[in-house]
């Protein structure tokens, strides 16, 4: 089949009026009828065809419906009345008359810019409008919307972090302003209780100040107090000058080397110690004069191109973490300088491959050696598709571009070194993160369970990787010690990774209803050690065990442990709530598992889930006590082959409590603990006996040993709204003195802090007894003579 094209043209505005950008939408109901915005330089506005396009008129010169061209062109007309038009711009807007007059639809003030429109053709009231933020969705008409913020879908151009723990994260993000939220959030998962607003536009960089995790600067620039919420212009000038180009998301951070020292850079770059109060021009315009004419612009290159004003502006800044006075600049328009005295004197060490339109996105100055750089270039806006990353190991004497392995159609935005392990370098491009471990020469990709997005900016904050993409939000790769280790595996059969120090933390600190899991959350770091470990072949057996500094084993888990069992039928809520369980890998490659950071679970209880819930990752219930903090040892072994490494246990950086306390709080809850597992013992005796058929009792032992068990199992305690009685010693079962155990365990367990008097006598008493329950009874479980 031939297909063939007119073109249409009547009425319409002409290439020599400036014709821009079209966007079309036809009329489901009446095909002959279309409606086109049209950007021009003249005429320019909402035209309308009643011919199939044949021919034009211009119904509406509203600038609101059309303007913008280079960002919106989206026109959709009602399925079944062709006079209903809806435009997506800054704002939507709808008519009713076939294009003549508009009205606000859907919209705030500053613009959500709506991008897309989709409208069901069998029930139009039913439709869906994409805007930067994400897709609303209307059932009636317009009347009432849902959330864009149940979509992971935030647009970042860079994120950082700061100093306190939890960390927090900042971005800054396309429409929706600058924002921070934590890195863990207390009640088990990363929700809209945890994040906040922090005062800077949305094109920014947010710079928290590393002494004071309470003042944030950001944007153009502006410093944002937490504790007040009030935000002040502290920017270079007040009343503008024109000397300095202003574009986006301009390099603002704190100098690595001197944390009294914020940089912000324009065309030059500027330097302040006091807050932003006083400003000090520390470069010259660093920028090219004149800017080449790029050649893949074809039928648009003119004469007149090459007398464009100049527009570039420092766009990648690198402050060496080893020397305050040395400082790397990258700017949008292909060049790169170094100052190696403050500012005081730059040096033009620019590739001599690069060019005007290559953007130097990010710059990543050496953390072991002073004369070391990394840049990544982005130079889209030449057609040029392909990664571009050099490294100078020479002060920019010389450079190696450096990208094996990364896909060919792939612009690199961002390459950062890791600061604890030489060679370890990771880059985000528009597709995924990638990793090299001999310093670019060979790169692997990181992307993993992540979304193909275009990865903006990484930052390593201590043993995590932070992702800011441009479309799917923060990311976080928890602990990225085995990447730093990668080159010790060898031919080892089984490896056990370095783990990190690993603070106790409390899995989720709520303790009543949880959100419903149609809230949108992100999720915690995980609650407890991460173990990493290589296999080069198969298992029968992996064990991991956890040992005291005397020997003793207080955690193990086994690729051959029976999972927990869960009456799915039975239990009186939906199974989405519960967490996967975390089972030891046996097979090759390398494999993530989660300690707790407690003992053993306790045996013979009956597995629940808390009323503080987590959607898809709640653990049962109930818990054995927490390590008390200190140094372990892990031991691997897989076959008989064994690993070990020691682990750092530290107490949660935010709780403050003395020695003597945490001594007092740790030896009440392994007395509970003990004495829970003591009775657990007793029970799996007379368990074992009653279920033994052969097995003779004496006369009455039976039911003396069937009274003393009790019945049922132990529960997960409820220490918010359950509570526990004292019982005389004739009505007391191993099960009832097991669960006020656990109960106390639990309020034991609770918080960091110094066990109540209360709490102590409850201890000392069910101590007692369990002495005296175990003397009076136990004759009821001996073997008949």
């Amino acid at each position: 089949m031939v297909v063939t094209w007119n073109k249409l043209t009547q009425g319409l505005p002409t290439a020599q009026q400036g014709l821009g950008r079209i966007g079309v939408g036809i009329s489901p109901s009446n095909p002959k009828r279309m409606y086109a915005t049209v950007d021009a330089r003249e005429n320019a506005g909402l035209y309308r065809s009643d011919d199939a396009g044949e021919s034009w008129k211009r119904v509406s010169s509203d600038g609101r419906v059309y303007g913008r061209g280079s960002d919106f062109a989206e026109v959709r007309v009602h399925p079944n009345n062709p006079d209903v038009v809806y435009s997506a711009n800054v704002v939507s807007y709808k008519s009713a008359d076939g294009g003549y007059t508009w009205t606000s639809f859907k919209g705030a003030p500053g613009g959500d810019d709506y991008h897309r429109i989709w409208i069901n053709p069998l029930q139009p009231d039913i439709m869906l409008f994409a805007a930067d933020q994400g897709a609303i969705v209307t059932v009636n008409g317009g009347k009432t919307w849902s959330s864009w913020y149940n979509q992971p879908t935030s647009q970042l151009y860079h994120v950082s972090t700061d100093n306190q723990f939890p960390y927090w994260v900042y971005g800054w993000q396309q429409e929706s302003g600058a924002i921070g939220t934590a890195s863990r959030g207390n009640g088990g998962q990363i929700s809209f209780r945890d994040w906040m607003g922090v005062g800077a536009d949305e094109y920014a960089y947010v710079a928290p100040d590393p002494k004071d995790p309470d003042i944030i600067y950001g944007g153009r620039v502006t410093r944002f107090n937490k504790k007040t919420g009030q935000t002040q212009n502290v920017a270079p000038e007040t009343l503008r000058s024109e000397q300095y180009r202003m574009l986006r998301t301009l390099p603002l951070l704190f100098h690595p080397a001197d944390p009294n020292t914020l940089l912000f850079a324009t065309n030059v770059l500027w330097k302040t110690t006091t807050g932003g109060q006083q400003w000090e021009i520390i470069s010259p315009d660093l920028t090219r004069k004149q800017t080449d004419v790029p050649e893949n612009i074809g039928d648009f290159r003119t004469d007149n191109l090459k007398n464009m004003k100049p527009r570039g502006v420092i766009y990648s800044l690198a402050p060496s973490p080893l020397k305050k006075e040395i400082i790397w600049a990258g700017t949008d328009d292909g060049l790169v300088h170094v100052t190696v005295d403050g500012g005081k004197n730059w040096k033009d060490v620019t590739p001599t491959t690069l060019s005007s339109w290559d953007k130097v996105s990010q710059a990543d100055a050496g953390h072991f050696d002073s004369n070391t750089v990394y840049i990544s270039i982005n130079a889209i806006r030449k057609n040029d598709m392909r990664p571009h990353i050099y490294r100078t190991h020479d002060g920019g004497a010389t450079w190696k571009e450096i990208v094996k392995g990364i896909n060919p159609m792939g612009p690199v935005n961002a390459v950062r070194e890791d600061p604890k392990q030489p060679g370890l370098l990771y880059a985000g491009t528009e597709r995924e993160v990638y990793f090299s471990i001999d310093d670019g020469e060979n790169w692997q990709t990181l992307r993993n369970n992540m979304p193909a997005s275009s990865v903006r900016d990484l930052v390593i904050h201590e043993d995590d990787l932070v992702v800011g993409t441009h479309g799917r939000s923060i990311w976080i790769l928890d602990n990225i010690n085995p990447l730093r280790n990668l080159a010790k595996i060898n031919s080892q059969k089984a490896f056990l990774f370095p783990p990190v120090a690993t603070h106790r933390v409390r899995f989720n600190m709520f303790m009543d209803t949880p959100l419903p899991p149609e809230e949108p959350a992100g999720q915690n770091p995980p609650d407890g050690a991460i173990l990493d470990y290589y296999l080069a072949e198969a298992k029968s057996e992996v064990r991991i065990e956890v040992i005291s500094k005397n020997g003793e084993v207080i955690y193990q888990s086994s690729s051959k442990d029976k999972p927990e069992q869960i009456d799915t039928l039975a239990v009186p809520y939906p199974t989405y709530w519960i967490r996967p369980q975390r089972v030891l890998a046996n097979t090759p490659g390398q494999h993530r598992f989660v300690w707790n950071l407690r003992y053993t679970s306790p045996r013979g209880a009956q597995r629940q889930l808390p009323i503080a819930a987590v959607h898809k990752n709640t653990p049962s219930g109930p818990y054995a006590p927490f390590v008390a903090p200190g140094v372990y040892t892990i031991r691997l072994t897989a076959d008989g082959v064994l690993s070990e490494q020691p682990i750092t246990i530290k107490l949660d950086p935010r709780v403050t409590i003395s020695e003597s306390d945490l001594k007092l709080q740790t030896e009440l809850s392994l007395a509970c603990f003990t004495s829970y597992n003591d009775l657990q013992a007793v029970r799996e005796l007379i368990d074992k006996n009653l279920s033994d058929t052969k097995y003779k009792w004496g006369k009455g032992k039976k039911e003396q040993a069937v009274a003393l068990r009790g019945s049922g199992s132990p529960d997960n305690p409820d220490i918010m709204y359950g509570g526990i009685g004292e019982s005389s010693l004739e009505n007391e079962t191993l099960v009832s003195l097991q669960d006020k155990f656990l109960h106390v365990l639990a309020v034991l367990q609770s918080a960091d802090v110094r066990p109540t008097a209360a709490s102590v006598q409850a201890v000392e008493k069910l101590k007692l007894r369990k002495e005296e329950l175990i003397a009076s009874r136990n004759q009821s479980i001996s073997k008949r003579n």
